[in-house]
């Protein structure tokens, strides 16, 4: 009875955390096919009017081609330089290891508006705002995202292998390549997912970065929201959302196909 009971609470309590994840991303979907132009919360009629208009709107889209280049880039950079710093830590002594997690771990524990304002001080001192301040910027606060999510599964390689390469007469640049990574590349794909992830809706410190007049989503939506928010503006929310579900999607099913894959070869530890 005790045991019913308190399966039934887990699942009223998961229920209630799902709804308030996705009942406003729903709302917001809803809205983006809503005919009514001044009030949302009324039903209008259902139309495809707001997704049409996105697509001749130049400064939304200009702001969604800079927001996504962004990510991207930053998201690319930041997996490449922390699977490296990852793979660097492998032969490493303990006390070498902490001192660079505990490093790495400050820009998580920063605020993202002081992390902002002391890089903009920064690029302001030597150069003046551009979109590779942000590009920098991003690549600065995404890459603990990447080494957190990388260096559990370099914890899981096995040594043998990558020195058994090297003994076979394989270089270190080549064995590293062809063992190493591929052990790695479930965390590596999640490191980029959760790099890209944050770069995407990140609003302080691509705010402070910034050139005047460069505007991604995050800083569009601010903008805009002073004197009201356009209709365009769910839509484009819509599709962000539902591309970054199918990029979820695919990296979850790339990394159990790897998995799968590892554990029949009889590497996964």
């Amino acid at each position: 009875m005790v045991k019913s009971t308190k399966k039934t609470i887990e699942k009223i309590y998961m229920v209630l955390i799902l709804l308030l994840l996705y009942v406003p991303i729903a709302l917001l979907i809803v809205s983006s096919f809503n005919a009514s132009e001044r009030n949302k919360a009324v039903w209008g009629g259902f139309t495809l009017k707001a997704y049409i208009e996105l697509i001749h709107d130049e400064i939304v889209m200009g702001a969604l081609y800079n927001t996504l280049l962004l990510a991207f880039g930053a998201s690319f950079i930041a997996t490449i330089l922390g699977t490296l710093v990852c793979i660097g830590m492998i032969n490493m002594k303990n006390r070498s290891k902490t001192i660079i997690m505990g490093i790495t771990q400050i820009p998580l524990l920063n605020s993202d508006i002081v992390t902002g304002i002391a890089l903009m001080l920064l690029f302001t001192k030597f150069a003046d705002l551009s979109f590779a301040t942000m590009l920098i910027a991003h690549v600065t606060f995404i890459i603990p995202y990447v080494v957190l999510s990388v260096y559990p599964k370099v914890l899981q390689v096995n040594l043998s292998t990558y020195e058994a390469a090297l003994d076979l007469g394989a270089s270190h640049l080549y064995a590293m390549w062809k063992v190493v990574v591929p052990e790695i590349m479930p965390g590596i794909l999640s490191g980029f997912l959760l790099a890209f992830t944050m770069s995407l809706d990140d609003f302080s410190v691509t705010y402070f970065t910034k050139a005047p007049g460069l505007n991604t989503m995050s800083t569009m939506i601010n903008a805009e929201y002073r004197k009201g928010i356009q209709t365009e503006i769910y839509a484009l929310s819509t599709i962000v959302f539902l591309i970054v579900l199918f990029v979820l999607f695919i990296i979850n099913r790339r990394s159990e196909k790897l998995y799968r894959q590892q554990e029949e070869s009889g590497v996964v530890l």
